[in-house]
């Protein structure tokens, strides 16, 4: 019964709210809305439980002076340098968590990150765009015209350049693009029927 029970949770509660978007009724709406608030407040006591488990592991970490026990402790104090103002003053806009943690620190360090990861995806991609093949050439070659027609000097190379790379963004890559996401959509919505049916247990641990 300890898995079983999870399991006819589930595929009620899957079932139903697949059923919900074919039977346009205020009452099944009214259920549906229910159980998606359900969600929302198991999954917020989730995110405790998640935090909970950051600051024990990383905690211990610390204390037994651990591997990389100094950024574990840089972590626990961002931490709470974030969850404290947030927690007491909130963080709407104009607030002074908003303002100085979010606006002033965070976003400058997100930014600086992504910046980093910069060069090493053009070291990968140096290293993937090895043409031994005709389709790591179209490959190439595309990329090296997006890149170029991306650049302010782009008309003076071409003028026609920025056209051609609003073609392939548009064109082939929008439909690569909806390939891609039509074939995500159907392998979550494989994984959900897995999950609704029973099929797929993994989330309920180990036996």
């Amino acid at each position: 019964m300890k898995r079983e029970i999870p399991i006819l949770i589930t595929l009620i509660f899957g079932v139903f709210m697949i059923v919900q978007f074919f039977i346009p009724h205020p009452v099944v709406n009214d259920i549906a809305n229910r159980l998606q608030n359900w969600a929302i407040i198991v999954i917020a006591f989730s995110y405790v439980l998640g935090s909970a488990n950051i600051l024990r592991i990383n905690g211990e970490l610390v204390y037994r002076r651990g591997p990389g026990w100094m950024y574990k402790l840089v972590l626990v104090i961002a931490f709470f340098m974030m969850l404290i103002p947030g927690m007491s003053g909130g963080i709407a806009e104009g607030s002074w968590a908003n303002d100085k943690l979010f606006t002033y620190t965070y976003v400058p360090l997100a930014s600086t990150m992504y910046a980093s990861l910069a060069f090493f995806i053009a070291s990968a991609a140096f290293r993937a765009f090895r043409v031994r093949t005709w389709q790591a050439s179209v490959l190439a070659i595309t990329a090296v015209v997006v890149m170029l027609g991306r650049i302010p000097i782009s008309h003076f190379i071409w003028e026609d350049l920025p056209n051609v790379v609003d073609w392939v963004m548009n064109v082939p890559n929008a439909v690569a693009q909806r390939g891609i996401l039509i074939g995500a959509a159907l392998g979550a919505i494989a994984t959900g029927l897995k999950v609704i049916l029973g099929i797929e247990r993994s989330y309920l641990g180990r036996e």
